[in-house]
């Protein structure tokens, strides 16, 4: 844990009776709407005014969804409301027992009291974004934030938004110094949008800036382990390689690739078949220090097997460093694992811990429930959990914010040693 005193209301564990800091979560698995908001109600009752509460639904809740703040603030008391719909909900249930819950109803409600925190929700109309080749004030303007202000921010964009990347940038324009983490909601065929806020659905980008003695600990676990050597891309167009190098060896990257693949294990060459994925590197670093969370992974697209090109859904440049990916469950399992041991070394005790994870986890990545919360209990104990399963998780690598397929994004409330040194 981090080495600093903290204020007697800075101590963890609270209750709900008490002046420090608390979360309350509850977990619904009701047909109904309003039966799933007075079961949360009730795991929730006694519970006094809370600072932020953060709403989760799945897609099953989607045509009632404009119904569901005005229920839950009917029965329960926050300054401030936040949510999502998603393809599948994460939720503490009332054992205090960590759940994912896919393709089947489920209405996850957390409450946080976060004494001496500095809140400033914001929802974005991201038909009309700034400019990101001008000046960062529009931005800022977009979230009310001066570039110094709040370490972190949740961030919920609508699957409808057509300029997430632009999105994402632009706001690591406005605010570079903010760990940004979250998700895109679930799609659904109603009229309305996904995102909660307020007391209202809306579309568009929802989020809330988090300061004060507060802050989110970010935590991305792209789930895959590195093959081959690192590479360093020599020529490339836009989003194609065309030729990469090791040491003074230049080739094809289809050729680089097969030499590789003819490396591996008959297993391993099966599942680079359905699984075979390229770590982008987002830092100039030497081949010989190379830090693999500061690869990028990102989708093989094709290949062109006149030239032995090779297309990535992300842009390219000459000399950057890529790495050939492999993604299975038990990497995914042993990457995340390592990934919180670290945050629970720097940070033994948060308050609460949420999840943006990718549709493609969950039973189809593991082969059984729960596989990444269950991780987390194991190594965080009782601390509650919560979130959605999203149609592309956000969250930083290498000190930029990215969008991300197939990652387990989290954010630990954790106090802000910089707000009580």
């Amino acid at each position: 844990m981090a080495a600093f005193s903290l204020p007697n209301w800075l101590k963890l564990g609270a209750t709900p009776g008490d002046q420090g800091p608390w979360c309350r979560t509850a977990l619904a698995t009701d047909a109904s709407l309003q039966a799933a908001v007075d079961a949360v109600a009730s795991q929730l009752q006694g519970t006094g005014s809370a600072d932020l509460a953060l709403v989760f639904a799945s897609a099953s809740y989607a045509s009632d969804l404009p119904r569901l703040l005005p229920l839950l603030q009917a029965q329960l008391q926050a300054s401030h409301w936040l949510g999502c719909l998603g393809g599948g909900v994460v939720g503490t249930d009332a054992a205090g027992k960590p759940h994912e819950l896919e393709h089947a109803p489920a209405l996850s409600v957390s409450l946080l009291r976060l004494p001496g925190a500095e809140l400033r929700p914001f929802a974005i109309d991201t038909q009309s974004l700034p400019d990101l080749d001008g000046s960062a004030q529009p931005w800022q303007e977009l979230v009310a934030a001066e570039p110094s202000d709040c370490p972190s921010m949740l961030l919920l964009v609508d699957p409808s938004c057509n300029a997430i990347n632009d999105l994402i940038n632009g706001l690591d324009y406005a605010c570079p110094q903010a760990t940004k983490i979250g998700g895109i909601a679930s799609q659904h065929s109603s009229a309305h949008g996904s995102l909660l806020f307020g007391d209202k659905v809306t579309k568009g980008a929802v989020g809330c800036l988090i300061g004060g003695d507060w802050r989110l600990d970010p935590v991305v676990a792209q789930g895959c382990r590195p093959i081959g050597p690192v590479l360093e891309i020599e020529q490339a167009q836009r989003n194609v390689m065309l030729e990469v190098s090791e040491g003074n060896k230049r080739n094809s990257p289809v050729a680089a690739l097969q030499a590789i693949l003819s490396s591996l294990s008959a297993d391993e060459r099966e599942l680079a078949k359905n699984s075979l994925f390229l770590g982008v590197g987002r830092s100039s670093f030497s081949l010989e220090a190379a830090d693999q969370q500061a690869f990028l992974v990102r989708n093989l697209i094709g290949v062109d097997p006149r030239n032995g090109a090779v297309a990535v859904a992300e842009r390219l440049r000459v000399g950057q460093q890529v790495q050939f990916q492999l993604r299975d469950g038990t990497t995914s399992r042993q990457e995340l694992q390592q990934l919180l041991e670290d945050q629970h070394r720097r940070q033994s005790q948060p308050l609460a811990a949420f999840l943006f994870a990718c549709l493609g986890r969950g039973q189809g990545l593991y082969g059984e429930r729960d596989g990444d919360v269950g991780v987390a209990r194991e190594i965080f104990g009782d601390v509650p959990m919560a979130g959605a399963f999203c149609n592309g998780e956000i969250g930083p690598v290498a000190g930029s914010t990215h969008l991300h397929g197939y990652t387990a994004s989290w954010g630990f409330f954790v106090p802000n040693a910089d707000a009580v040194d």
